[in-house]
């Protein structure tokens, strides 16, 4: 009985593993032929430590996201009241995941501070980066990427809180698809991050 379970055990795995991926993009369809994801325009450097006790340390935390971005769907919004989505285009995950991570490595690259995921840190997180990604998409009325970030930064201990609204626009240069979307967010996403790492200080 044992030896047929360990027969049976590395189909069912892959078995279950494939109908997790297509369960990501919908029973029955097909993986959508773009993919999209975000790359940083400054990266911290490789061999760099930084120890908390050198250094300040900041947790970014994943941002909140009004309905239409909790999807890896590119929204694109019409006009008030009308949203639809950019055709055959998907991120590899969420945008507020896919931007904290952004956020996190441009901090990182262009300060001194020790930065966490907030999965990361075991005692005091020290500073928190809070905040909501109210726009990750396209403005139809004026083909450009936009993207909103209203950031909250909580001091250490929770005595005080400070917020501040970023935006970015990048022109799309072409039809609404995937890739010129794509890059364009994440131009505009890119923006913000610098942005915010100069309001963060160093």
């Amino acid at each position: 009985m044992t030896s047929s379970f360990r027969r049976l055990r590395t189909p069912l795995l892959v078995a279950v593993a494939a109908v997790s991926l297509s369960a990501c993009f919908g029973l029955g369809g097909k993986t959508p032929p773009f993919l999209l994801t975000l790359d940083a325009a400054a990266a911290p450097s490789a061999g760099g430590a930084r120890t908390s006790s050198e250094s300040a340390t900041l947790t970014i935390l994943i941002p909140t996201a009004p309905q239409k971005l909790r999807t890896t769907r590119i929204p694109v919004q019409q006009d008030g009241s009308s949203v639809t989505y950019v055709k055959d285009a998907q991120w590899v995950e969420a945008p507020s995941r896919l931007f904290q991570r952004l956020v996190s490595e441009t901090v990182s690259a262009s300060t001194t501070r020790v930065v966490l995921d907030e999965g990361q840190y075991l005692t005091a997180p020290g500073e928190q980066l809070a905040g909501q990604l109210m726009e990750f998409g396209v403005d139809a009325g004026t083909n450009e990427a936009v993207v909103v970030y209203q950031a909250m930064l909580v001091s250490a201990g929770g005595k005080s809180v400070t917020q501040r609204r970023f935006e970015a626009r990048e022109a799309i240069g072409g039809k609404v698809e995937a890739k010129p979307v794509g890059e364009a967010l994440t131009r505009a996403a890119n923006k913000v991050a610098v942005e915010v790492t100069g309001w963060l200080g160093s």
